[in-house]
């Protein structure tokens, strides 16, 4: 009544030290290992703050009733809006903490890690669902690209390091997926010829004497295709030339 009707800071502070260890409880309840206790405790005291707010003291009921599912509506707030690396779907988010509040009990019961059937039975989930889960749980936090990483050979370096970089060969790979497209409304001969030239490395001579035919011959093949080429996959490039005979 002090602190809601007069504002009695001292009040409040004594509200406060009273039901601190209240808070604290609650924050240990949901301490795992991969959230700090210190942030729990400050999210859980923060409760605590908005409970003493609120509380009606005219229902005569005692404070703790009103103060545990609020400080609790906090702490699940924070796991479920600021505690996770990327967005995750609400239930999603609360089945990993469910099956982390499972195996944490489970391994301090039994000294090691519970498996999936293990955690599936406890929880009467199945095992599809622990799986999907655990693959929740992943997105809670996420690692900086220049944390330190060993690659287990002794060499070391950050976690950037591991990761690929653009190949320029992919573009590569493309155009040669497009040049084979469009070489298939080339005629047998032409195909042929432009195979020769640029796939072997042939000069115009050598593929003249295979063919049979004069070294013009192939060179007016050659533009022939080409020019048929460039209009299938670059219609606003100007036709390129063959270099000149060799």
């Amino acid at each position: 009544m002090r602190w809601q009707q007069d504002r009695d800071h001292a009040a409040r502070d004594e509200l406060v030290a009273r039901f601190l260890p209240l808070a604290r409880k609650l924050a240990r309840r949901y301490a795992g290992a991969h959230e700090p206790f210190d942030d729990l405790l400050q999210v859980a005291s923060y409760g605590l703050l908005k409970a003493l707010d609120r509380f009606d003291i005219d229902r005569r009921t005692a404070f703790s009733s009103f103060a545990v599912p609020t400080i609790v509506g906090e702490l699940k707030r924070y796991f479920r809006d600021l505690g996770w690396s990327a967005h995750v779907p609400r239930g999603a988010q609360e089945l990993a903490l469910k099956i982390q509040r499972a195996q944490d009990r489970l391994t301090r019961e039994t000294g090691r890690s519970p498996t999936i059937a293990e955690l599936a039975q406890y929880l009467e989930l199945s095992s599809e669902h622990v799986l999907e889960g655990l693959e929740a749980a992943a997105a809670h936090h996420s690692s900086s690209l220049d944390a330190p990483h060993n690659d287990g050979d002794g060499d070391s370096g950050t976690l950037a390091d591991t990761l690929g970089q653009n190949d320029a060969g992919l573009q590569l790979v493309e155009d040669a997926t497009t040049v084979a497209t469009a070489m298939q409304t080339l005629s047998e001969r032409e195909r042929h010829v432009v195979q020769l030239r640029f796939f072997e490395d042939r000069t115009q001579r050598e593929i003249a004497e295979q063919i049979g035919v004069t070294q013009m011959q192939i060179s007016r093949i050659l533009r022939r295709a080409i020019s048929a080429l460039n209009q299938l996959t670059l219609p606003e490039t100007p036709v390129a030339n063959d270099p000149a005979p060799a």
